[in-house]
Order: C-alpha cells, then sequence, then structure tokens
C-alpha cells in the first residue's frame, strides 16, 4: 500500500511541476513553495505530514482579487491568485511596522506623542502623552491605529524618515520583492504597494515573534500612559477572532483604494495556516470560505 501510494505522489508531483498549461489551481503547487521556504530559512518548523487537496476541481468562492494559503510547516501553498500582483497594503503594512519597532524599542521603553494623526483609525492618543511602547504595540496591532504606528516612527533615534527606510530594509532582509511602504500607518501612498506572497512572508516572520504573535491573538485590551492619566479601550479590528475557533489573529486593513484586506492565522487538528485576502469586498467572508475549504478539502499524508 504505502509502495503505491508513493508511486502515486510521485506522478503527481511530476505533473504539476512540468504541467505546460496554465490551469489556476495546479499553478498552486508548481510554484512558490521552494521560494517560501528558501526565503524562511531563520523560521523552523517541524513536519510530520504533508498537505495535499482531495478535490482539486472544487475551489473557495472568494471575492478578493488577491489571495494567498499556505501550509506553515511543510511551506506548502494551498491556494493562490495574483500571487506577487502589486496591492494598496493599507494596515497590513503594520506588520512591517511591528517587525522594525521590536528591533529598536524594548517593551518598556517610554514614547511621546508628538503629534496625533487624525485619518483612519485611532487608538485615542493624546498630544505630549507619554506611553511605553509595549502599550503602542497593542494600538498597532489590536487596535489598528494609525496614531500608534506614527508615535513608533516619530520616536525613532534617526527620525520618521530613518524609520520608514527601515521598513523597506526589512522588508528587503525578508526578500519581499513585490513591497515598498511609504508611511508606517497603511495610508494609501502612491508608490506603496505589496503583494499576498509578501504578506505571507511578512506574516510568518511577526508568528516567529513570540511577543507580537501573543498581542495580534488579543480581542480586547485597556492600556493607560505611564501616569495612568489616559486610558485607551482596544477592540481587535478583526471579527473573527474569538467566533471561529482556531483563528489567532494578525492584522486587518482597509482604505477605499486597497479594499478590504486580511491577513489570518488559522490552525486546525495541530496545523498551522496563513491565510491572505488582499482587495476583497468581504474579507471576513472570503476569509469564512477559505476556511471552510481548507476544513472539508485538505489533507495530511505521512511522509514515511
Amino acid at each position: 500500500m504505502k509502495i503505491r501510494h508513493v508511486l502515486l505522489m510521485s506522478i503527481l508531483t511530476l505533473f504539476f511541476l512540468f504541467y505546460p498549461g496554465s490551469h489556476a489551481y495546479i499553478e498552486l503547487f508548481s510554484f512558490n513553495r521552494e521560494l517560501f521556504a528558501e526565503q524562511n530559512k531563520s523560521i523552523s518548523y517541524t513536519v510530520e505530514s504533508f498537505p495535499q487537496v482531495i478535490n482539486i476541481s472544487l475551489y473557495p468562492v472568494l471575492t478578493a482579487e488577491g489571495t494567498y494559503t499556505v501550509d506553515l510547516e511543510s511551506f506548502t501553498p494551498l491556494f493562490e491568485k495574483n500571487t506577487h500582483t502589486h496591492f494598496y497594503p493599507a494596515s497590513t503594512t503594520k506588520i512591517i511596522t511591528a517587525l522594525v519597532a521590536i528591533d529598536v524599542y524594548k517593551l518598556d521603553d517610554v514614547l511621546t506623542v508628538q503629534r496625533v494623526v487624525a485619518e483612519g483609525q485611532k487608538m485615542g492618543l493624546v498630544e505630549g502623552e507619554h506611553i511605553t511602547f509595549e502599550n503602542l504595540l497593542y494600538g498597532l496591532l489590536v487596535h489598528s491605529g494609525n496614531d500608534a504606528a506614527y508615535v513608533l516612527a516619530d520616536n525613532y533615534g534617526g527620525g520618521y524618515d530613518a524609520f520608514v527606510s527601515l521598513m523597506n530594509k526589512k522588508a528587503r532582509d525578508l526578500h519581499m520583492h513585490d513591497s515598498f511602504f511609504k508611511n508606517p500607518a497603511g495610508l494609501d501612498d502612491f508608490g506603496q504597494y505589496t503583494s499576498p506572497f509578501d504578506l505571507g512572508l511578512a506574516g510568518r516572520a511577526l508568528l516567529n515573534n513570540h511577543v507580537l504573535a501573543k498581542i495580534v491573538s488579543i480581542k480586547s485590551i485597556t492600556v493607560s500612559d505611564v501616569d495612568f492619566k489616559y486610558f485607551h479601550k482596544l477592540d481587535n479590528v478583526n471579527k473573527l477572532l474569538g467566533e471561529i475557533p482556531g483563528i489567532g489573529g494578525l492584522k486587518t486593513g482597509y482604505t477605499q483604494d486597497a479594499g478590504e484586506n486580511l491577513v489570518t492565522f488559522y490552525k486546525k487538528n495541530k496545523h498551522t495556516f496563513l491565510i491572505i485576502i488582499l482587495k476583497s469586498q468581504d474579507r471576513f467572508e472570503d476569509t469564512k470560505h477559505m476556511v471552510s475549504w481548507i476544513d472539508s478539502n485538505i489533507e495530511y499524508i505521512d511522509p514515511d
């Protein structure tokens, strides 16, 4: 039985690798797995089994213009659409903002609110307020506060522009070749872009940091400044967190030009997945459809 199984998988692998056509589903297995693994050597997972699609003719119905779903342990892409196409990132930008900030600040560092950004989602910071870096991370990743993003950039020793430069250096270090950032919050800016594949790389990097991984899984929290003068109630923008078992959060994003974006960490039967949804008409419904598709159409085989 095992010999027949190995022979069948070998034939299917050769078919997927050398199929000359452009069938959308077969491309899922022809591209990106080796590249995704190569670009994440610093992140280690123990691979005990590999995913396979039960019915390759069964597609999840999505409104998203770009999507990428990957099994984290084996680096296997499960479903993708316009994987390397450029999209406005909106607040998914804050994944990179957080990765840079946690490199340059300590959790108990006290930062000063130098300006209050009025555009978009805010955690309610007050000019002159003194607040820890850790509490700003909650505002950034739980509540998606644009004001928190700008405080992180403004307080960097090299200044705001240098912080944004570090964001692009971080993207290059992660081999995010389809991305460029011009502000830390994800506000629409001509020339700022990312791709579903790149957000997969960024999402993996965030999950590899235990502090950030914990923060993105929090549904709500109240934080204060260091003097307990200002209190900020923060609710996670991701309404699927706590609604669908296995979803551990990650990052939302929305602007008029970007549409609805969502990067989701999903866990099912000890297997972990990243689901990236970009320029969707309903990011939460699209993600629900993808979760349902994973649950019903992905099975695992033992490599032995």
